[in-house]
């Protein structure tokens, strides 16, 4: 029976692509701060190296002091020196120290920030479709985890530098007083190094095995600390229920990955021991030269202050090495989702509106999915054209309008604008002509309710007439106006202004009236509306679409379950199962007592 091929997840980094990854991470810093690369590796030696040559000259320091008690008056003089010396070193590590933690956190910032900031650019640059597919996220989680971690992911490969130069550097200073006393570290080093990698293997597996655990807890406890939602927790008891979940996962999570550890806790005490024994042997051995005036009495502070750095070198080696494990695996993640393709487009630039928008026997399904959501649909909307969309939920019109707005691409068929497929135009050419307002509207609750009308259109400089035209046609100008800072107040009682001035939360048809003024603002020529007034009472709906179609050079798209909205369109296109089964006038629908009339018969 042939072997199951390992998954991707289960897959282990070789030797190679840990070099690879590494040389990577210090490829990138290098290209965003290439003085720390140089401060970090000349870091690392004198870190490894002077603490070695302060022990020598502490042990010459022992030596000449035992020396001069015995009476030897040159022996005085050299204490002074050595002792000099000691402290000079001690003076420049402090120095050295200093300097290189400055240096590190000007690479750390400018290294995250070429990192983030290329990670956010591209991840609204890839196919629409990518964020709703779990491989996809999963991969985004992934590349954020290890973009927002990135500097210390250097910093631990210099101290993977420092800690192998001080090791061997340790070993070297132990052979040359004996060398059957640097084989005996060594040795005894070995099994600790194997252990830990064991260890750090199987916390990376489970790292990676537990992501959609990680999502869930994160999802809900953010959920749980919205105020927004406290209200529906509470009267519906859910907040013991979603906080004992919260505990599952967590528990899924961390507490499975501490228990596991529990297993090598007899193999790391053995390897513990192994090691102190070497020390000892080492001690004994230089404790019995010295007692025999074989070497000189300076030369077991030596011996112990080697061994114990080596010791530590190898520790340290190996636990940086354990926690760059899961760091260089993610790196794979990273690339691979900066490796995405950005979302293609045309190169043919709309010099103008188009005259006709036409929907061209078009079919669709979503990549993950076979069923067609929208099946040989055709109509075409004229320029100045009022259109409304209808159907029952599910029917497709949002997926229609994501379409229309080339988000998406058919799956067959084609979206034309004057004669020419939307996929050879540049994408962005057509958004300029688009406001769109769909029913998840952003509420921008960090910003103020000026910001969030300003935000339909920061290609120019604030306009105050026409920020007041949008707040007049979206009836919102009256409730700005009693917001404590008017329309320079937050909008969201977690942030406040300057002087301490708190915001205030709005209302859900407050919301809507603010999102409709951000289009009105935008004023572009293609206006598409899915649900727009849905919170907002009928009379204020009646007035703000007779602003709306009132302006007949614009084009209107218009999705609604309202039938007075519906009436005012030129032309209802209805869909059924991602068909479109009628289309005309509302009254000619009304009349015809087809499926338009079963929809808003209780309506009529």
């Amino acid at each position: 029976m042939p072997r199951k091929k390992p998954t991707k997840q289960e897959r282990k980094l070789t030797t190679r692509e840990y070099a690879v990854a590494m040389l990577r991470v210090a490829q990138t810093t290098y290209k965003a701060a290439p003085l720390a690369i140089v401060v970090q590796v000349a870091g690392s030696i004198i870190t490894a190296v002077l603490p070695i040559i302060t022990t020598y000259f502490a042990a010459l320091t022992t030596t000449a002091l035992a020396e001069a008690y015995a009476g030897n008056e040159r022996a005085g003089e050299q204490v002074l020196l050595y002792v000099g010396i000691t402290a000079l070193l001690g003076v420049l590590m402090t120095a050295w120290q200093s300097l290189e933690n400055y240096v590190t956190q000007l690479m750390r910032y400018r290294v995250e920030a070429a990192m983030t900031d290329r990670m956010y650019e591209h991840f609204h640059e890839i196919d629409f479709w990518r964020y709703d597919d779990k491989k996809t996220a999963d991969m985004y989680d992934k590349a954020q985890q290890f973009a927002r971690f990135f500097p210390y992911v250097f910093d631990r490969l210099a101290n993977i530098l420092t800690q192998f130069i001080s090791m061997m550097a340790g070993l070297v200073a132990l052979i040359l007083v004996s060398w059957w006393l640097g084989l005996i570290v060594l040795a005894a080093v070995i099994p600790g190094i194997i252990i830990q990698f064991k260890l750090s293997r199987a916390s990376t597996k489970h790292w990676k095995s537990n992501v959609e655990t990680r999502r869930a807890q994160g999802m809900i406890e953010w959920q749980i600390l919205q105020p927004r939602f406290m209200a529906e927790l509470r009267l519906y008891g859910i907040v013991r229920y979603l906080l004992d979940m919260r505990i599952r996962l967590r528990d899924k999570d961390e507490k499975t990955r501490i228990e596991f550890e529990r297993k090598y806790i007899g193999k790391k005490l053995g390897a513990d021991v192994l090691e102190a024994a070497a020390e000892v042997t080492a001690l004994f051995w230089t404790a019995i030269q010295v007692i025999h005036h074989l070497q000189p009495i300076g030369q077991f502070l030596y011996v112990q202050q080697i061994v114990s750095r080596t010791m530590t070198g190898v520790s340290g080696l190996v636990n940086t090495i354990s926690a760059i494990d899961e760091d260089i695996a993610n790196l794979f993640e990273y690339n691979e989702f900066m490796a995405l393709p950005a979302q293609s487009q045309g190169k043919r630039a709309l010099a103008h509106v188009p005259d006709v928008i036409e929907v061209n026997n078009v079919s669709f399904h979503y990549p993950a999915s076979k069923r067609l959501v929208l099946d040989k649909v055709s109509f075409a909307i004229r320029r100045g054209q009022h259109v409304a969309i209808v159907g029952e939920n599910g029917a497709g019109k949002s997926t229609l309008i994501k379409l229309l707005t080339g988000l998406y691409e058919p799956t067959s068929g084609s979206i034309l604008l004057d004669g020419t497929p939307l996929a050879d135009t540049e994408i962005s050419s057509w958004h300029r002509y688009l406001g769109v307002l769909q029913q998840d509207f952003i509420s921008y609750s960090f910003a103020t309710a000026k910001d969030n009308v300003y935000f339909g259109d920061t290609s120019t400089k604030f306009d105050q007439k026409r920020f007041e035209n949008a707040l007049h046609r979206a009836e919102a100008a009256n409730f700005l106006k009693k917001l404590p800072k008017g329309a320079d107040s937050y909008v969201s009682p977690w942030m406040e202004s300057d002087d301490g001035e708190a915001g205030t939360d709005l209302s859900g048809g407050q919301w809507q009236r603010l999102a409709l003024a951000r289009n009105f603002y935008r004023d572009s020529p293609v206006i598409i509306l899915d649900e727009p007034t849905s919170a907002i009472d009928a009379l204020a709906e009646s007035r703000i679409f007779k602003h709306l179609l009132g302006e007949k050079s614009k084009t209107i798209i218009t999705i609604s379950h309202r039938l007075t909205t519906i009436e005012k369109a030129d032309v209802v296109f209805m869909l059924k199962e991602g068909r479109l089964v009628e289309q005309g006038t509302a009254k000619e629908l009304i009349a015809k007592r087809g499926e338009f009339y079963t929809m808003f018969e209780s309506q009529l």
